[in-house]
């Protein structure tokens, strides 16, 4: 469903389980950074009002995820820590040259937050179905079918806004470019490192 050509591998999940505090840390600045997307299509983009409606009711629902997952850590008597630099948003956003227009620009955009919320989606689905402690694989299931609902609506607004086949093809383009990065991730206590 996803299309992603490399999976993450399982063995990242051990990683995980014996760093829980860093793996929630990380994971509520991806939240917040999602959020921040959002409102940065919305100031970059105003004119497309559909996209502008649905980027408001998403800052609002990753704000509510960061809430939640900064919860978790408080729960277990950890504080948020510092935010670290995410390598693979990093690398990735190296893939599409700078300039263009402004609709390629958005295109591309709205592309590479499809991929990291599909990413997201398969490491959440990863541990939902792998770690050890029950109320965090209850609530990383909860948290995949969100996930799996923005990468379908960042994917379809690329192909409303663009030409289809042009954005089909940028899309299989960046699929392959992901699977060379992911290569060299998954050892770390990180959502896409």
């Amino acid at each position: 469903m996803l299309g992603l050509k490399l999976p993450t591998d399982p063995r990242w999940v051990n990683i995980v389980e014996k760093n829980i505090e860093d793996i929630l840390t990380d994971h509520a600045f991806c939240e917040q950074k999602a959020a921040s997307t959002a409102i940065s299509l919305i100031v970059s983009f105003p004119e497309y009002t559909d996209l502008v409606q649905e980027m408001t009711a998403l800052v609002k629902e990753e704000i509510s995820h960061f809430k939640m997952v900064h919860d978790k850590l408080i729960e277990r008597g950890y504080t948020l820590g510092r935010d670290r630099r995410d390598d693979y948003v990093l690398q990735l956003l190296k893939f599409f040259p700078k300039g263009g227009s402004r609709t390629t620009q958005l295109v591309h955009r709205l592309l590479y937050a499809a991929l990291i919320e599909a990413r997201s989606c398969e490491r959440f689905r990863l541990l939902s179905e792998t770690l050890k402690d029950e109320t965090l694989r209850e609530f990383y299931r909860k948290l995949m079918v969100s996930e799996a609902n923005h990468y379908t609506m960042f994917l379809s607004f690329a192909r409303q806004y663009g030409e289809t086949n042009e954005v089909n093809e940028k899309w299989q383009s960046l699929l392959d470019y992901e699977a060379e990065i992911m290569k060299n991730l998954s050892k770390s206590e990180t959502i896409h490192g």
